[in-house]
């Protein structure tokens, strides 16, 4: 659908925006049954709500004339959970109402109070702002309501999840009754149709297609990866992408900085929001960002709410989500209008069943994987060293001489070496990353290896005796190494010990028996005798033996002299017995 329903001046703008095509939602809040009438409307982040929202109020506070009168008191009001948000939205309905001549003034906290009383004090026709900072305004008599035509309540389930229901009530409860009430959200929840009923007036309810099961524009991949590696999981993930920007997702303040300074330490250029900053800071970042002096944000949910970045077509999800609505707004800050996204979300091996019940939660069936490997890293680099267009251009004048002077001094293919170390200076390093599925099978396929080669190397083996045994406190802990050093050879070489009361008896590996011989007959401190002894596999007295370690089995050994104690009492004393009773 086109924007034949828009107003002239609002047509305007959109066409040289090269807007030619209405997404669902601004089709919908253009139609027939909307004009004038209050809306709850249930559509995605991401989806074009901040235009669709400034299409339906246009001609309540325009009407039929070309452009705005004079500024006064403001016309329209926009609330807004975070500051991000609610400065990209002044962006956005800047360039919309560019050519109606509106003076749009945003309230927000982190910023100087007063310079913001005085913009009001001039005259604004549209107000954009946060809740707390708008009360504040509203309490000190700077922001005055009494011409207000529309009041849009943009993300209104986040602004409830973040506690401001207590301002959101108090600023409609200060605007007129007649006033038009918009209220946009990407879910429903109780509290939201409760603030609608109490608020809005026959309020038409919109649910855009497809808002419950994200974007079509997106393609979610379940990254599969080990608790130990999910950095390095994340450096992979972006090197593999190579997206222009892009946003990777933490749960806490903690975890935003420790990221970006891993990250930066690898060699991305990285920034970092989280509600920690300043406003300043955070305009900082944001700013490196659309430049592209950096490619990569880490942040908290409540820090990225509202951003919209050009070329974002990477989110990394690198700790769990806490619930579906915060999986969606995360993810659909790429995908925008159009755009194609990637969405990954990292998933451990302990929390990979409360991921699929995020995802079934979602409406999302994702791509199953593991991470990027440091091998295809390196194949793709090579690809897009290729495809690079630095090589495609023409050698200009002064290039082609310097270029001369090196095919003179240096061989093509150290040109070529050379060339391939500088592009590849500037990227970083891969990690070496497995896949947990992966890693499990091979661990399980090394261990049977392990096993089958220890029961092949013990499979055939010469026996010796050497001739100490339990009456010489004879135990595998100091045995094993002495008969390693008198015999040369490795605690692998020897395979089963038996211990009997007056020798013992061990199995050496049959390729290394005959130096065992030789080196263990040489007379040695300890006094030990050792040669060579039949082998005993079926020998019942080995069988009917019990093996020791470190002391000898109950009843064998040795007793002690002198009379055996009485049991029972600490002292030796016999116990008493009952004591007898006389029967008449």
């Amino acid at each position: 659908m086109a924007f034949s329903k828009t107003h002239p001046t609002l047509a305007r703008a959109l066409t040289e925006r090269d807007y030619t095509q209405a997404t669902p939602v601004q089709a919908a809040v253009l139609a027939d049954d909307t004009i004038g009438r209050d809306l709850l409307v249930s559509a995605q982040t991401g989806s074009g709500k901040t235009v669709a929202f400034g299409l339906a109020f246009a001609d309540d506070i325009i009407g039929a004339a070309e452009t705005l009168g004079p500024a006064g008191d403001p016309l329209a009001l926009v609330i807004a959970p975070t500051r991000e948000l609610a400065l990209q939205v002044e962006r956005e309905l800047a360039w919309l109402y560019g050519h109606a001549g509106a003076r749009i003034t945003a309230c927000v906290g982190g910023m100087d109070p007063r310079a913001e009383r005085r913009r009001l004090d001039a005259g604004a026709h549209i107000v954009v702002g946060t809740p707390g900072r708008l009360r504040d305004h509203l309490e000190r008599h700077g922001l005055r309501l009494e011409d207000l035509r529309a009041v849009v309540l943009d993300e209104a389930d986040e602004m409830l999840d973040m506690g401001f229901r207590d301002d959101l009530e108090f600023i409609l409860q200060a605007t007129p009754t007649e006033r038009r009430t918009l209220m946009f959200s990407a879910t429903l929840p109780k509290g939201i149709v409760q603030l609608a009923q109490n608020y809005q007036r026959d309020a038409r309810r919109i649910a855009v297609a497809g808002a419950t099961r994200g974007h079509a524009d997106i393609e979610h991949r379940a990254v599969r990866v080990s608790p130990k590696e999910i950095e390095a999981a994340v450096v992979n993930l972006l090197r593999f992408h190579d997206a222009p920007a892009a946003i990777v997702f933490a749960n806490t303040r903690e975890a935003v900085r420790h990221l970006q300074a891993t990250l930066q330490e690898r060699g991305f250029s990285a920034v970092a929001l989280s509600g920690e900053l300043g406003q300043h800071e955070r305009n900082l970042a944001l700013q490196a960002l659309r430049d592209g002096r950096a490619r990569v944000c880490v942040a908290t949910d409540v820090a990225a709410r509202g951003i919209d970045l050009p070329n974002l077509d990477l989110v990394v999800h690198a700790e769990l989500p806490h619930d579906r609505e915060v999986f969606q707004h995360r993810s659909g800050r790429t995908g925008r209008a159009g755009r194609k996204g990637v969405s990954c979300l990292l998933v451990p091996a302990p929390r990979r069943r409360r991921a699929e019940r995020l995802l079934m939660d979602a409406g999302i069936r994702p791509i199953w994987g593991g991470p990027p490997s440091a091998d295809e890293i390196r194949a793709l680099d090579r690809d897009r060293m290729a495809a690079d267009p630095t090589l495609a251009g023409g050698i200009g004048e002064d290039d082609a001489d310097f270029a001369k002077l090196l095919m003179e001094s240096r061989t093509a293919e150290e040109i070529a070496g050379a060339l391939v170390r500088l592009w590849r200076a500037r990227l970083p390093a891969a990690e070496e990353v497995v896949d947990p599925i992966d890693g499990d099978r091979r661990d399980r396929r090394d261990r049977g290896e392990r096993r089958e080669r220890r029961d092949d190397e013990n499979a055939t083996g010469v026996w010796f005796r050497c001739d100490v045994g339990r009456n010489r406190n004879a135990d595998p802990r100091w045995l094993l190494p002495m008969l390693c050093r008198r015999g040369d050879i490795e605690r692998g070489d020897i395979g089963t010990i038996r211990i009997f009361d007056r020798e013992t008896l061990f199995e050496v590996r049959d390729s290394v028996a005959t130096r065992f011989a030789a080196a263990a007959r040489r007379p040695d401190e300890e006094n030990i005798l050792i040669v060579p002894a039949e082998p005993v596999a079926g020998s019942d007295a080995a069988v009917r033996e019990r093996p020791a370690r470190g002391r000898p089995p109950r009843g064998e050994g040795p007793r002690p002299e002198g009379p055996r104690p009485h049991r029972g009492r600490p002292d030796g004393r016999p116990k008493k017995g009952p004591r007898k009773r006389d029967h008449a």
